[in-house]
This record gives structure tokens, C-alpha cells and sequence, in this order.
């Protein structure tokens, strides 16, 4: 054998690894992300059912394990007459009603715990193994300890509502949603960077940047969304499309300073959600419009067809979860939709850009 043989035969072997190594790294973060989408569905039912409050300890080791006698029951119950949400609303609530909003509770924390874990231990036995490529260290590394913070920002949202509040801060509900959301997203984008990509030509630069603009949009719209469920504004107001019996309604600027209204007027807020969705469906057909004239009959024009028909679907759900008065499933479908959107929309503007260009140079073990 020449050296030339055995060099070009050196080459396939570590592309061959790579491959492999992208694999299986792709099967690893779906499972996270399917985890985290589970986590996001239960973090809804846990608000639409009012079960947010029902644990007030932060036990981020001991608290996996639920109550397993009548005692520690009790004592949980104990614990939760302590605070303003039962003092002033559940006052008198039966142990058979609070270990129905325990459950809730403690399968977000449950779940949370299990995302870390399936996040934290592939990375370390990748990380080891050289599997990882080093481009994706440092960024997988950051998603971790965003992981833990998210963490720290659960609590922190929890603890709002335990002393001079019946419910959670509607800024720190929706900060912790917009930040699970925030991690999803970077996960697709890695998951979609090792990922192979067809070789149809980006057809304008504009129209990436519409792409990145989209998957934003629909970011600032998630967080809209965590406010309007802060503040149980989607209880109120339940006409489309008229709001209060006009498009735009009357008295959305009553509080002082005026700032507040964006962030802690039902009304205001609910408005602003509403316009939200108007603009991302109204960008997201426009782009769809450019790439199909652009770019017809390929993997963007396509992607961007797709991405319409979910944001339009989007909308139906959010609308109809609207005048129906919030009913449970419909709400958390509209919630579980919303990441649908987020992930594809992510997916189609890495599809712009690219997989992760081969590293030649660095051995990976197989």
C-alpha cells in the first residue's frame, strides 16, 4: 500500500467516523428536544390548572422524590396554607384537590430534572470520547449551563408568588418561557447544522435575513404569549376579530407610566399579542411570496410553503383557543404549536446557511 492509498484511506475512515459521530449526536438532541417540548406542555398545564404554587421549596436533589406517606402529604399541605394563593383562594381546599395540583408541579420539576440529565450526560460522554467537534464544545457547554439557569429562573419565578402574591409574576413567566423556548432553538440550530443539506443555492441574502427575522418574531411572540398567561388575559376579551367591540380598542394606555400597559394591562397586553400574530403571518407570506418567486421549485421555497401553512394553523388555534374561553386542551395545543413553529422556523433559516463544514484536520474517533 502507498503512502498516497493509505492517506486517502486515513481521510474516509475519519469522514466515515464523522458521519457516524453527527448521527448519533442528531438522535441525542431530538431526544432532548422531544423532552424539552414534553416539559413546555406540562409547564402549561401546570399554569392552566393553577398548580405552579402548590410546591414552595426548592429541593433540586431531594424533591425528584414525591410524597410517599399520609405524614409527608400533610406536610406539603402544610406548607402550602402558608402562602396567599390558598390563604385567599383555596382556603379549605381537601388533600385529594391539592395532590391534584401537586402532580402537575412536581412532573414539571420532575421533567426539567430529567432534561438536564439527558442533556448533561451524552455532552460529558461525548465531550470525552471526542465525538464532539470543537467548534460545538464551548456552544453545547453555554446550552448547558443555560439548562441550569433556566433552572434558577424557575424558582425565581415560583418564589414571586409565595408572599404577597396569589399567582406568579407575569414578567418572570414569561421570561422562563421565552428562555426554554430560547434553548430549544439553539438546540435545532446545532441538530440542523449536523445535519445534511441539499444543494440548492441560497436564492437572495434578503431572504435569509427575512428567515432570521421570522424565527425572532416568533420569539418576541412567545414571550407576548407568557404574558397574556401571567396575567390570565385570554379569559378576557373573548371576540375575534373585534377587541371590546373594535379592532383597536379603547383605553390601552390607562396605567402610569405608560410603559406598564405593554407588560401588565390585560388589555394592552392581549392587543399586543393579537398584533404580534397579525404581523408574523403577514411577514411570514411575504416570504413565502419572495421564495417562491425567487427560488421556485426548491428545498427554501418549499420549507417557506411549509412554514405558512404552520403559522397559519397557529393562528386558527390561538384563535379559537380565544373564543372558546381558554378551554385546557385547546390552550395547551396552541402553547405545543407555538414550538412547532419555533423549531421549523429555525430549521428553515440554518437551511440558508448550511450544515458545519467537515473538520479534515481533526481526528474523531469512532
Amino acid at each position: 500500500m502507498t503512502d498516497q492509498t493509505a492517506a486517502i484511506e486515513t481521510v474516509l475512515a475519519r469522514q466515515a467516523a464523522l458521519v457516524r459521530n453527527r448521527r448519533l449526536m442528531r438522535i441525542w438532541l431530538g431526544i432532548v428536544l422531544v423532552a424539552i417540548f414534553a416539559l413546555v406542555l406540562v409547564g402549561g398545564a401546570t399554569r392552566l390548572t393553577d398548580s405552579g404554587l402548590s410546591i414552595t421549596e426548592w429541593k433540586p436533589i431531594h424533591g425528584v422524590i414525591p410524597p410517599l406517606s399520609e405524614a409527608e402529604w400533610q406536610e406539603e399541605l402544610q406548607l402550602y396554607r402558608q402562602i396567599p394563593e390558598y390563604q385567599l383562594i383555596n382556603k379549605g381546599m381537601t388533600l385529594e384537590a391539592f395532590k391534584s395540583i401537586y402532580w402537575w408541579e412536581w412532573a414539571h420539576r420532575f421533567l426539567a430534572r430529567s432534561v438536564g440529565v439527558l442533556f448533561g450526560v451524552p455532552f460529558l460522554l461525548f465531550l470525552v470520547t471526542g465525538r464532539i467537534e470543537s467548534r460545538l464544545r464551548w456552544p453545547l457547554a453555554g446550552l448547558l449551563a443555560l439548562g441550569a439557569l433556566q433552572g434558577a429562573v424557575g424558582w425565581w419565578m415560583v418564589a414571586s408568588g409565595l408572599v404577597d402574591r396569589v399567582d406568579v409574576s407575569q414578567y418572570r413567566l414569561a421570561t422562563h418561557l421565552s428562555l426554554a423556548c430560547a434553548i430549544f432553538a439553539a438546540i435545532v440550530w446545532v441538530m440542523r447544522g449536523l445535519s445534511p443539506h441539499s444543494g440548492d443555492r441560497a436564492p437572495t441574502r434578503g431572504l435569509a435575513w427575512a428567515a432570521a427575522l421570522i424565527v425572532l418574531m416568533v420569539l418576541v411572540q412567545i414571550y407576548l404569549g407568557g404574558l397574556v398567561a401571567g396575567l390570565d388575559a385570554g379569559l378576557a376579551y373573548n371576540t375575534w376579530p373585534l377587541m371590546d367591540g373594535r379592532l383597536v380598542p379603547e383605553q390601552l394606555f390607562g396605567i402610569d407610566p405608560l410603559w406598564r400597559n405593554l407588560f401588565e394591562s390585560v388589555k394592552t397586553v392581549q392587543f399586543e399579542h393579537r398584533v404580534g400574530a397579525y404581523l408574523l403571518w403577514t411577514a411570514v407570506l411575504m416570504h413565502m411570496l419572495f421564495a417562491l418567486a425567487h427560488a421556485p421549485r426548491t428545498t427554501h421555497a418549499r420549507r417557506a410553503v411549509v412554514l405558512f401553512g404552520l403559522v397559519t394553523i397557529q393562528a386558527a388555534l390561538g384563535i379559537a383557543t380565544l373564543v372558546l374561553q381558554v378551554p385546557f386542551g385547546w390552550a395547551l395545543a396552541h402553547q405545543g404549536w407555538a414550538l412547532v413553529v419555533l423549531g421549523f422556523a429555525v430549521a428553515h433559516w440554518r437551511g440558508f446557511i448550511g450544515e458545519y463544514p467537515v473538520e479534515t484536520a481533526v481526528v474523531v474517533r469512532s
